[in-house]
């Protein structure tokens, strides 16, 4: 298959020294590929190897059938643009200045800016919301600031890729969410392809048609989100040991409590997620149940609680199930019920409250506006 973007055999390192090897992508115009892996894995040398920052120890880079070492250095600013992690040098520049260099590959010899590149320069700035502060010094504003300057910059480019080094890791959530939605924006109207890091596992798997898996000296995996993201491979690649992350919703827990649990808490339709949290933050542990393997809480239980008593999604909970659960709640000295009302599938849950009045335990009801107070009050009881 013919790719817009792709390499052959590539190897990136430094001074001649293989870090990377044997690197191979292909790349559709218009996609987004995203390379994640451990800190120090070499993901932004990946890149400043592809931008012609770094030479390449072997192999070829394609840009449209056309090797990207062969191209002159207008040509290739004409088609890629690339924003690093390294703070660009300026010098009584104000932000509008430093947006304005990304239209000289189109300005010729004398630099000189026509009505059209303003009018390009003043809609990158409008799109990453940096107007308001074009006439400030590019080295006065803040890192966030800055990245947004920088990015406008390289929209302001035109460029048919774009080359990112993590561009959302000073950005706020507003900024991390309007960028990649611009991004996919130029994406989908003018066929922009994108090859970025990032940290942000869950933003990984939402915006890239692609993702590269970097570890050790050669490439773990490379394919679609779905294909990256299963069970226990995120773990397996960034080695974790503490905590927990569930590819299959992109939620990541701390450790959970190791203690013997003497607390249960029935929940459900995501009642539980706060409370679970909120337990494990005091380094409470807990036991949750019934909840359906579908159910929101149920990945959240699964990281945090010591037991989770669970049914199938969709299917009923089932008289052994309801057996199970007043057994572990014998064991317990506290219930927190996070739900005001049961559904019909639901009932073995309203059972084990029932339950757990008649034998007379201490029943903490968390929920609606009262529930971060009755939390607050039940926490010193529970220790």
């Amino acid at each position: 298959m013919d790719y817009y973007f792709s390499t052959g055999q590539m190897c990136v390192g430094y001074h001649k020294r293989p870090l990377i090897k044997d690197i191979e992508i292909g790349l559709e115009k218009g996609e987004i590929l995203t390379l994640i892996g451990p800190n120090g894995a070499g993901k932004s040398t990946v890149l400043k190897s592809i931008a012609r920052q770094l030479e390449l120890i072997s192999g070829v880079v394609y840009l449209n059938k056309e090797d990207l070492t062969q191209m002159s250095g207008t040509k290739l600013s004409q088609k890629m643009a690339v924003v690093l992690t390294d703070k660009m040098k300026t010098e009584m520049m104000t932000c509008e200045d430093v947006v304005a260099t990304g239209r000289y590959p189109y300005t010729g010899h004398f630099g000189l800016l026509s009505k059209k590149d303003y009018a390009i320069i003043k809609e990158a700035m409008e799109l990453v919301h940096v107007t308001e502060i074009k006439d400030k010094d590019f080295c006065e504003i803040s890192d966030g600031q800055r990245q947004r300057v920088m990015l406008a910059r390289a929209i302001c480019q035109e460029p048919e890729i774009i080359i990112l080094d993590e561009p959302t890791s000073y950005l706020d959530v507003k900024y991390k969410l309007e960028f990649l939605s611009i991004l996919q924006e130029m994406q989908r109207k003018k066929g922009l392809t994108v090859i970025m890091s990032l940290h942000e596992l869950e933003l990984a798997a939402r915006v890239s048609d692609k993702i590269l898996c970097i570890r050790g000296e050669y490439v773990d995996r490379f394919g679609r989100p779905e294909e990256i993201f299963v069970p226990g491979y995120i773990a397996d690649l960034f080695s974790i040991a503490s905590g927990s992350f569930d590819e299959e919703n992109g939620s990541m827990e701390l450790e959970a409590p190791k203690e013997e649990a003497k607390v249960f808490v029935i929940a459900g339709g995501g009642t539980g997620r706060n409370v679970y949290r909120s337990l494990q933050r005091e380094g409470i542990a807990f036991i949750s149940g019934i909840l359906f393997e579908n159910d929101v809480d149920y990945p959240v239980a699964k990281a945090l609680a010591t037991e989770v008593i669970h049914a199938e999604g969709f299917e009923p909970m089932t008289e052994e199930l309801v057996i199970r659960a007043k057994k572990v709640l014998d064991s317990c000295t506290r219930v927190i019920c996070c739900r005001q009302s049961f559904g019909t599938l639901d009932m073995a849950n309203s059972e084990l409250l029932s339950y757990a009045r008649q034998r007379g335990m201490k029943i903490d009801f968390v929920s609606g506006e009262k529930k971060k107070d009755r939390m607050e009050s039940s926490r010193g009881r529970m220790k």
